[in-house]
């Protein structure tokens, strides 16, 4: 028996690395407890297992998941009341996103930034395509940076054809295990591949017909570039659905409605329309972003989400 990482998930086949970098494409053997989570599939990229190599060379059988000490979970589908684990044991998420060509949903990041402070994850907000940048959207990018910087993300802006950017977003990375999510064409593969100084994985042109990416990875993978960096590439993520939280919980993963609890009157206060709120006074006072606050109560709404 040996213990390995997964790098790589493909369906009912998993990509494993052991101690020498060797790998070994593995099958599950039996169950594989995981605390009565309801997942698509029980074994993820960045987990680590123990696993037994066959006769067969490059091939073995996975009996042990080890304990994770995080995880990103999403919503499998709209339909689905199952959680997909995207990735585990991460030092930080790095969310890729864009302003144009295509546009990056406030939605779509704060659903990811709840779910990593849910799960203990930092959280890194990468803006890409900046050399695409014209004056506006520079100005659109300085509120972003304004609203998620002050609530204490890490916020930054790169693009693959400015090597000083670049040099930036390796000193981000470099010593640590870290997925990269965004919607299809904000430029994740491009970014790897200029990590790496090499092309080291396909990357596609963006659909003309609809300003949206082409999906370039079909699974998740763990990329190791030099640095010392490790990434977790994922498939392009359109929607982002929440899952496996109470109501009452959803307000304590945002930053600039938590430090303000002791000032509501009620403490199951959901910061709607109770009296005496102190978050829908600061909204008012506009001490909280109008979109933040928005996404907030839609979260709120949003049935599915819950247990």
């Amino acid at each position: 028996m040996q213990t390995g990482l997964v790098i790589k998930t493909t369906g009912s086949h998993m990509v494993v690395r052991d101690g020498v970098h060797a790998l070994y494409t593995c099958t599950i053997r039996g169950k594989i407890r995981l605390d009565g989570l309801d997942t698509t599939h029980p074994v993820a990229v960045g987990d680590v297992v123990d696993f037994l190599p066959s006769k067969e060379d490059g091939k073995g059988v996975i009996y042990r998941l080890h304990d994770r000490k995080n995880y990103l979970i999403r919503k499998s589908n709209k339909l689905s009341s199952r959680g997909q684990i995207i990735a585990s044991n991460l030092d930080q998420v790095v969310i890729v996103a864009t302003l144009a060509f295509p546009r990056t949903s406030r939605g779509f990041v704060d659903r990811i930034l709840l779910t990593a402070e849910a799960y203990h994850i930092p959280a890194v907000l990468l803006f890409n395509k900046l050399d695409l940048h014209d004056s506006d959207l520079m100005e659109d990018m300085a509120y972003w940076q304004k609203v998620y910087g002050s609530l204490g993300y890490t916020v930054m802006s790169v693009s693959a054809h400015m090597p000083d950017t670049i040099q930036d977003l390796k000193r981000q990375l470099s010593g640590k295990l870290s997925l990269f999510c965004g919607h299809s064409g904000v430029g994740k593969s491009s970014l790897i591949n200029a990590l790496s100084g090499s092309l080291f994985i396909k990357t596609a042109a963006l659909s003309s017909q609809h300003i949206k990416g082409k999906h370039t990875t079909t699974f998740a993978e763990m990329h190791s570039l030099p640095d010392g960096i490790d990434i977790v590439d994922t498939p392009g993520i359109r929607d982002f659905g929440i899952i496996d939280f109470e109501k009452e919980e959803i307000g304590h993963f945002f930053p600039e409605i938590r430090q303000r609890f002791s000032g509501c009157r009620f403490s199951n206060c959901l910061h709607v329309n109770e009296p005496d709120c102190a978050i829908v006074e600061a909204f008012e006072a506009g001490e909280i972003d109008p979109e933040r606050y928005y996404n907030y109560r839609g979260l709120l709404e949003d049935h599915d989400i819950f247990r």
